[in-house]
Formats: C-alpha cells, sequence, structure tokens
C-alpha cells in the first residue's frame, strides 16, 4: 500500500504547485520603456505597467548597473502648476493595474551610461515590498520618438513643470535642465532661469 500512498501524495504536490504558480501574475511588470535625454548628462524617463495580481504588492524602488540613480516620481497640479516630486514607493491594489506614464508617475533616471543609445537595452530592476525582484529589459527611445507601447499620452508636456516643488536632495542633479518627457527642448534658452 505505500506505493498507491506515495503516487497520491506527489501527485497532490503537484496539483499544489501548479495552483500556486497560477496564483502568480504572468507579468508582474510589463511594457517597460525609457525616454532618452534630448540632451547628453540629463535625466531619462522610465515608464511601465505594474500587475499586483491577486494579493497586490508595493513597489520600492528601481535599479540598474548602467544607471547611477533611479527615483520614483509624481506629478501634481499645485497652484495652477505642474510640480514633480519624489515618492518612497507605489502601492499597486490586487487584481489592478498601476502605470507609469508620461504626465503621471514614472522614474527619472540620473547618470545613465552614455553607451545606452536609442534601441539599446537597457535592464533595470524593480524591487517590490514582498520580497520579489524582477528584471526587465527597457525599450528605449530617442526624444521626439513615439512610445513603442499603446496607451501612453506622447503628447505629454512637462515643458510648465515646476521643479521648485521637489522636496528632495538629488545630490547635485541639475534639474534647469531636466527633461521629464523626452521632449526636445535643445531650442529653448533656459541658461536664464534661477530655480
Amino acid at each position: 500500500m505505500r506505493f498507491p500512498i506515495l503516487a497520491a501524495t506527489a501527485a497532490f504536490a503537484l496539483v499544489a504547485c501548479s495552483q500556486a504558480e497560477e496564483a502568480e501574475p504572468v507579468e508582474t511588470v510589463e511594457d517597460v520603456w525609457v525616454r532618452l535625454p534630448a540632451v547628453e548628462g540629463r535625466p531619462a524617463a522610465a515608464y511601465f505597467e505594474l500587475n499586483g495580481g491577486e494579493a497586490g504588492d508595493t513597489l520600492l524602488a528601481i535599479d540598474s548597473e548602467r544607471v547611477e540613480t533611479i527615483e520614483l516620481h509624481e506629478t501634481v497640479m499645485e497652484d495652477g502648476a505642474m510640480r514633480m516630486r519624489a515618492i518612497m514607493s507605489a502601492e499597486i491594489p490586487a487584481g489592478s493595474t498601476l502605470s507609469f506614464e508620461p504626465g503621471g508617475m514614472h522614474g527619472m533616471l540620473f547618470g545613465v551610461d552614455p553607451e545606452i543609445t536609442p534601441g539599446t537595452s537597457l535592464t533595470l530592476n524593480f524591487r517590490f515590498d514582498s520580497g520579489r525582484d524582477v528584471s526587465v529589459d527597457a525599450v528605449t527611445i530617442a526624444a521626439g520618438d513615439e512610445p513603442p507601447f499603446g496607451g501612453h499620452d506622447s503628447d505629454a508636456d512637462h515643458s510648465e513643470h515646476d521643479h521648485d516643488g521637489h522636496d528632495h536632495d538629488h545630490s547635485g542633479h541639475d534639474h534647469d535642465s531636466e527633461d521629464h518627457s523626452g521632449h526636445d527642448h535643445g531650442s529653448d534658452d533656459h541658461s536664464g532661469h534661477e530655480h
């Protein structure tokens, strides 16, 4: 009778493992793309979709071996001006999708490896409160290119964002030259602006 019992136990274990695998979200992070800056040295912007799955989760950080610092930002309207501010995390409720897209939440990439050019794969590591780490190869595009995935607002204009609303220290990052949307502001003279 030992063999039937062992066979039944093994079958139960396989079913349990199969159910556990089905409970995991198919893709925790998807549609990841990065808009590179129009001028070398300025920060890039990352956009993506996060799936909460059955249990939900919280994005804590993003990092990359080819980027010095990546911050999570949100865009808010204050006193009639668009302001951006850093956020410590982003909660993804169970059964829902959280979008990081132009004009809303996004990742700011400071100190991108200059060898990263449009079309070059850039690996981003997403770290979640659940302990899950997800590495995704982001699609990189030039400043004026159309987003590679649908559903994103390619016309989002960040040129009027008020960066004086930042209440955190970027340790030397120059926000006067930031191109958050990836739009080419090279023709605009910002040298006289004082933030």
